[in-house]
């Protein structure tokens, strides 16, 4: 009697023992599924910018019109500095004076904006827009005049086209105003850079 009672107690133990390993197991298991599905959401969600501290999400693709608006603004105003003093046509000398004082006016009120974003602006020009800069300070008289209008008119032009781009579609509201604000100057622009251009031709 005594035996039977202790055979039945080791069946009853190895049968619990099983059971606790088949329920740690199935916990084991449920952990690494949902480890790894959290890791394939976060692997999969789209790249965003969250602006610290306000919890604001600005769109990557608005982050870089900001940054290449930035760099042209600097580039025009580099440009236009050069074109009032080396330029020989009075015409391409106003348009210069015009690039510095209205582009300065439009870098301002982008850098209260990026500030306002949470955004850092790049603090010089790109290669391209350095060698553009090279190439027209080793120029002078009328050659300088037409490299250089030729540059504003093509430069004008991409201008234009996003910001116009920008006013419609941007995600962010206050970049999208400040784009729709700086259209009309850019237009104007464009327009003084094609009939200055045609005049020197």
């Amino acid at each position: 009697m005594r035996r039977t009672f202790m055979v039945a107690s080791l069946v009853s133990a190895f049968f619990y023992a099983c059971t606790n390993d088949e329920m740690n197991n199935s916990n084991v298991t449920g952990n690494v599924n949902s480890n790894a599905n959290t890791r394939s959401v976060a692997q999969t969600s789209p790249a965003t910018t969250v602006t610290p501290g306000r919890g604001v999400v600005t769109p990557r693709s608005d982050q870089d019109f900001v940054n290449e608006a930035a760099q042209g603004g600097m580039a025009e105003v580099e440009l236009g500095r050069l074109a009032a003093q080396k330029g020989l046509s009075p015409d391409v000398k106003r348009f210069g004076q015009r690039m510095v004082t209205d582009h300065s006016n439009a870098n301002t009120e982008l850098k209260q904006l990026a500030t306002r974003k949470a955004i850092t602006l790049p603090t010089t020009v790109s290669t391209e827009q350095k060698d553009e800069l090279t190439k027209l300070s080793k120029l002078s008289g009328a050659e300088f005049d037409r490299e250089y209008m030729s540059l504003m008119v093509e430069d004008h032009d991409k201008d234009v086209a996003a910001f116009q781009s920008q006013a419609q579609g941007a995600s962010d509201a206050d970049i999208k105003a400040w784009a729709a604000k700086t259209l009309p100057v850019l237009k104007e622009h464009q327009n003084m850079a094609h009939e200055i251009n045609v005049k020197l031709k």
